[in-house]
């Protein structure tokens, strides 16, 4: 219990203007209100203006990729991603359940079901070694085309996520899927900034998807990317995204079933002055990581840092107790003294929504469950 009030009274001095310490509070220190005053001057604050085309220009730059598509959230850019890989109903998609819910919503909108699979302790990320023993005792290569052999259902997509910007073991990953010929998608929601032996992760999956929620370390209060290699795929996700409309200057022709996920021009405005300030936010949460490193070593507790040949975005910095019973002891105590910490999520096959789909052991991620927690990790 000390270590639990020497945790609090040091974060307290992190961040020393706060009364009740967030988890992760956005840092709005740039052009945010400018950029969207100049949208609401404009009169454009809806799905078309200058903002939205920027954003797209700005992710496509940063992420290293052919194109970007600007969407309404996360989990519309993981939906709809999953449909341009060539997921459909009835497929399956092999994930992780140690992962936020919208993860696997994705998979359920396109009329597919998820396979749970275990992650890596070092990354918390869907583990190559968990694929790929699944793979060997249920994969089936057919004419090309992977299916599983307990179900009979086509293994359409892999679809890992970078957990908390801590890249997975990718290198493995596209092998093993290319391999079984199985498209990987990046669930990068979480990982803007975060880069894998170099590159941007995102960029690695036929495609990737991220966020930029409020609570993410670049927001557009509301909003998401859809970011690929393929130009003909990413023309296809602007089409899709913009209700499958066929270009015209005033008649209404849509062409197949599209969704209507356009990120705004006023998010957008706000989202370009967020990643124009990237850089800065990432170095300042890298410093923070820093700092917390050398505490926690100190007084005998394990605080996750990036991997080799990775670099983290440190979105929420996390620890990892003893086991559950501290675990819940520190929840209880942080959360009773005004400062947020909240434990990883409940593994998503627990959820009776969920309980029914494939999964393998899960060691690692039950492990991971009972013992991870974020703790503060805004931009100080």
């Amino acid at each position: 219990m000390n270590k639990f009030k020497e945790i609090i009274d040091y974060t307290r001095l992190q961040f020393p203007n706060n009364e009740f310490i967030p988890l992760h509070s956005p840092a709005f220190k740039g052009n945010e209100k400018k950029y969207v005053l100049e949208t609401i001057d404009s009169t454009f604050v809806s799905s078309v203006g200058q903002f939205v085309d920027k954003f797209e220009i700005m992710m496509q730059n940063y992420t290293k990729t052919a194109k970007t598509v600007a969407v309404v959230n996360g989990t519309a850019a993981l939906h709809v991603s999953l449909r341009l890989s060539g997921v459909q109903y009835g497929d399956e998609v092999l994930t992780q359940a140690l992962t936020f819910i919208a993860t696997v919503n994705a998979i359920i909108y396109n009329g597919a079901s998820p396979v749970f699979l275990d992650v890596d302790l070092d990354t918390m990320g869907l583990s190559p070694n968990a694929v790929q023993a699944f793979l060997e005792e249920f994969g089936e290569l057919r004419d090309g085309v992977c299916y599983n052999r307990k179900t009979n259902k086509k293994i359409a997509a892999c679809m890992p996520m970078h957990t908390f910007g801590f890249p997975v073991h990718l290198d493995e990953l596209i092998c093993i899927c290319k391999k079984w010929n199985i498209p990987l998608i990046e669930d990068a929601a979480e990982s803007i900034g975060s880069e894998y032996k170099g590159k941007p992760t995102g960029s690695f999956g036929k495609l990737g998807a991220f966020s930029f929620n409020g609570n993410k370390i670049v927001t557009s209060g509301g909003g998401g990317a859809i970011v690929t290699n393929d130009l003909e795929l990413g023309l296809k996700a602007k089409h899709l995204t913009t209700t499958a409309k066929v270009p015209h200057p005033y008649e209404y022709v849509h062409d197949e079933i599209g969704y209507n996920f356009r990120m705004p021009n006023i998010n957008a405005a706000l989202a370009c002055a967020q990643l124009e300030q990237l850089n800065s936010f990432i170095k300042n949460k890298r410093n923070l990581a820093l700092d917390y490193s050398s505490f926690f070593e100190s007084i005998g507790i394990k605080f996750r840092t990036e991997l080799p040949n990775t670099k983290a975005n440190y979105w929420l910095m996390c620890i990892e107790l003893e086991n559950k019973k501290d675990r819940d002891l520190f929840l209880k105590e942080s959360n009773e003294n005004n400062m947020m910490t909240r434990p990883i999520w409940q593994l998503i096959f627990k959820s009776s929504l969920y309980s029914n789909f494939q999964k393998d052991s899960q060691k690692n991620a039950i492990y991971l469950e009972d013992r991870i927690v974020n703790i503060p990790s805004s931009v100080r």
